[in-house]
């Protein structure tokens, strides 16, 4: 249209190129702003305020911040609008110290900010980290008479909980009066990103109670705090809202109810979303095969992945990260590296650490260890803990004394309060037999001011989680328990069991096999058969790796109970039924 309007020998006006460059602006290629900056400089407009203004805004929406600022520079006249636009332009290209600058300057420009100024310089301190810069602004916006705009108090809310201050987002959010549907997502994500999972559901169902009807937002943020808790029944009740508001076919709600129920154990349910979603984009396919991967489903993770391909969906960064474990857990060396090469080849995508420590844990798992340390020392990038971290394992899992003690000494300078490298070289050291360096391990390891979390599990029983550390007889069913322990003992032993006594790393002699049954999750897993019903599945979390042994010991009781068994640790889902694991015992 506006070509047309040159052809017919009109020619445009300061409203003209004011209404064109936001235009240009939506389509981000800068060029097409130079052409029109280009002819306002032709027809004379180039010192007109309204124009000039929206050429910054038009360079900055196009991600040319230092194009915006020679205009902003050469501009004879600035008003707040033209300030905003150089703030907000530098929040969108996440240039924040930039951001936090230029609202200075407009304290020194005797401007007054309004709550556009406010919240733009507002979320770049939020996204530097840094509290101090925030509660200056706090008290500029005290001081303007603009505290009691929701935007502004919102803007603060958000800022406080990114930056750690939880007490401060949580005192505002107080304060504040008609609490709209925004109010409370900052309130909940603030409790999400500060780990306080239990308070973001208390949180949402506040909202609820107060007849603030919930937004996708609202969904996915509660979804993830009960993800994180494990939260099945949680869960399952806000999935009865999201249905009651109609979100249930919306991408972005059902790809965190995938997760959700996935991370709570449920890969049916996760399935079952999944296959009624409707427009699933790359974050539903990723969700779905990020769920396969974690309980180990791993060729139904590659069946998924290929089937996303034949969809024309092109996959992210997480998604190859799923697939290429899932090669490693499935032993599949030349898919993994054909998977691996294609990202660069076909799917235009630069691997990251993740997808490098992705290889070397595949090389590793098949026993190839000089070709996995090759490989993270011929890497493009320095190799991280993640790289590291997975050669470790692999020189544990196949008993490489001599690498892993190299391996480990790299990560001591990389994360020295790592707990888990050094409990995993000490332990290679007790099963070689060799003591005395186990213990130089761990004094190296109390030296450096490091201690192990002491491990637990927990199990969920009529809403109420019980948790169980090792040797634990702080329960009310002790006797009970450490009775059905005895019975599942004897039981295990019918079915030719053999305690895995290596996993006693500290004890010695006879006490080895007698205290391997009084692991946490051994302990929840007799909890479990104890009050739970036939036909329930027992749900065990644990905060550390289960054990090969305690592994052993849930796939005899999966079939001597005939019951459905799912320990989630800190690496993945184990789904225990008819005496087999979904990890087909790589792990």
């Amino acid at each position: 249209m506006f070509n047309q309007m040159g052809s017919t020998g009109v020619y445009p006006n300061q409203y003209t190129f004011s209404a064109i460059l936001p235009a240009c602006a939506d389509t981000v290629v800068v060029i097409h702003g130079q052409q029109m900056h280009s002819l306002i400089c032709k027809h004379g407009y180039e010192l007109d305020l309204f124009v000039v203004t929206a050429l910054v805004s038009m360079y900055a929406k196009c991600g040319d911040m230092s194009l915006a600022e020679n205009v902003f520079d050469e501009m004879p006249e600035r008003n707040l609008v033209s300030w905003n636009c150089m703030i907000v332009g530098f929040l969108q290209n996440e240039i924040y110290d930039r951001a936090v600058g230029f609202f200075k300057d407009i304290m020194g420009e005797m401007l007054s900010p309004d709550q556009v100024s406010f919240s733009s310089v507002l979320s770049a301190c939020a996204n530097i980290g840094v509290a101090d810069s925030g509660k200056q602004v706090h008290g500029v916006a005290v001081k303007h008479g603009v505290i009691s705009l929701a935007y502004v108090k919102n803007s603060l809310m958000d800022m406080y909980f990114k930056c750690g201050s939880s007490s401060d987002g949580t005192k505002l959010f107080k304060t504040i009066g008609d609490k709209d549907v925004v109010t409370y997502n900052i309130m909940v994500m603030g409790c999400v990103q500060n780990d306080n999972f239990e308070e973001a559901c208390n949180y949402f169902w506040v909202m609820e109670r107060e007849g603030v009807p919930p937004d996708e937002t609202s969904f996915s943020t509660v979804l993830h705090a009960a993800a994180n808790l494990a939260a099945l029944d949680q869960g399952t009740l806000i999935h009865n809202q999201i249905i009651k508001y109609g979100l249930g076919t919306n991408p972005c709600v059902t790809s965190s109810l995938i997760a959700m129920y996935a991370k709570c154990g449920s890969l049916d349910d996760a399935h079952r979303v999944f296959e009624e979603s409707k427009d699933r984009n790359v974050v539903s396919w990723t969700a779905m095969i990020s769920a396969c991967q974690q309980h180990g489903c791993a060729i139904r993770v590659i069946e998924l992945f290929e089937e996303m391909l034949e969809e024309g969906i092109k996959p992210d960064f997480i998604t190859l990260v799923c697939v290429l474990s899932a090669c490693g857990h499935t032993g599949r060396v030349e898919e993994g590296f054909a998977y691996f090469n294609s990202m660069s080849k076909v799917h235009d995508m630069s691997p990251g650490p993740e997808h490098y420590a992705c290889m070397v844990d595949l090389l590793g798992r098949a026993g190839r260890l000089k070709e996995a340390k090759n490989f993270a020392e011929s890497m493009p990038i320095k190799p991280d803990a993640m790289v590291w971290g997975a050669l470790l394992g692999a020189c544990r899992s196949h008993g490489d004394l001599e690498m892993g003690r190299e391996v480990a000494e790299k990560l001591f300078e990389i994360e020295p309060h790592n707990p888990g490298n050094y409990i995993l070289l000490s332990n290679m050291y007790s099963r070689r037999g060799m003591l005395k360096e186990a213990n130089e391990v761990r004094r190296l390891m109390g030296f450096n001011g490091v201690r192990k979390e002491p491990g637990c599990s927990w199990i969920d029983v009529k809403n109420k989680t019980f948790v169980f550390t090792a040797h634990d007889r702080s329960h009310s069913r002790t006797i009970e328990i450490y009775e059905m322990l005895g019975k599942l003992e004897a039981l295990a032993k019918r079915k030719g069991y053999v305690p895995e006594t290596h996993y006693a790393i500290n004890d010695v002699g006879k006490y080895k096999e007698q205290r391997l049954w009084f692991h946490s999750e051994k302990l929840a897993l007799a909890f479990g058969l104890l009050t739970l019903p036939m036909g329930v599945p027992i749900r065990i979390k644990k905060n550390l790796r289960t054990c090969g042994d305690c592994h052993i010991v849930m796939k005899i009781a999966s079939e001597v109970f005939e019951r459905e068994i799912i320990v989630r640790d800190i690496n993945r889902f184990h789904r225990f039924t008819g005496g087999l694991c979904s990890c087909g015992d790589y792990w």
